[in-house]
């Protein structure tokens, strides 16, 4: 980690500019205004009398996320399903008191960076059939690592029902790596050995191809030109209707990309270095 620290954060990041991507309402402003494609924002709840109204005009969907603007590693992800007047989170109905109750720990800051934060509720995205295959339940996302607007290395973060839905690999997902130059899924990485089908559906993995993998690419492309950092992770994911759009950025990309594709960063850098004077 003080390699990736000293040799890629460090000297191709300033920490003023680190915002762009710990925000993620401040990065998904800059990705919208700039025409990529993003998740819609549905509500941004900044205080705590704001959170009744804020509920009261989105509670007509059928299927929500909330997320801290500020978070990192999933933390204070909630997925809410309705059926009917019943919301629904990890399986469990949940009352409006308890997600009431969540997004103020949210605006006070508890899953975040900072002493508070804001609340972001947002469009729920449905993921692309290949995904619902191998896993039915979540949302995957597909993280590409950048450096100097150069895409290095890929990985499909997918959830398991350890995960609870989330794609987060702290929070039990499996991190699976990508040929950059196909776009073909290797052999999933579960935190401790190597699988090549989902632990929870015996479904294949290895070998598939993710669906707009050119797309994807040319996307975290382009997004990497709006911000000022030279060393970044841009998640993606892949909406069964509307196709690929940008999750957020990440300025302190982990390191488990490198075990999912069994390869360290250091060796690719080498192997790119022509594009970085292009």
């Amino acid at each position: 980690m003080n390699e990736r620290n000293l040799g890629l954060i460090y000297p191709h990041n300033d920490r003023k500019d680190y915002k762009y991507a710990d925000d993620k309402y401040l990065a998904k402003s800059i990705l919208e205004k700039n025409g990529l494609p993003c998740p819609k924002t549905y509500a941004v709840v900044n205080s705590i009398g704001q959170i009744e109204k804020s509920w009261n005009s989105v509670r007509h969907h059928r299927e929500l996320v909330i997320k801290p603007a500020k978070g990192a590693g999933g933390k204070g992800i909630m997925i809410l399903t309705r059926s009917n007047d019943t919301w629904i989170s990890q399986g469990k109905v949940i009352t409006d008191e308890e997600i009431f109750f969540h997004v103020a720990n949210v605006i006070f800051g508890i899953y975040s960076f900072g002493d508070s934060d804001v609340a972001l509720i947002e469009e729920f995205i449905r993921p692309h059939k290949l995904f619902l295959k191998i896993y039915p339940n979540g949302v995957p996302d597909i993280r590409i690592i950048l450096l100097k607007g150069v895409p290095l290395m890929a990985m499909l973060r997918m959830p398991t029902k350890e995960s609870g839905g989330k794609a987060n690999l702290h929070q039990g997902g499996l991190g699976i790596g990508v040929d950059m130059e196909s776009g073909k899924l290797l052999d999933a990485f579960d935190g401790q050995k190597y699988l090549n089908v989902h632990p929870d559906t015996g479904h294949s993995i290895t070998g598939q191809t993710l669906p707009h993998w050119q797309e994807l690419i040319v996307m975290s492309i382009e997004a990497s030109k709006y911000f000022p950092l030279e060393y970044l992770g841009v998640d993606l994911v892949i909406d069964a209707e509307k196709g690929p759009m940008i999750m957020e950025l990440n300025v302190r990309p982990g390191l488990a990309i490198q075990l999912a594709n069994r390869k360290g960063l250091k060796a690719v850098i080498t192997e790119n270095k022509k594009a970085f004077d292009q």
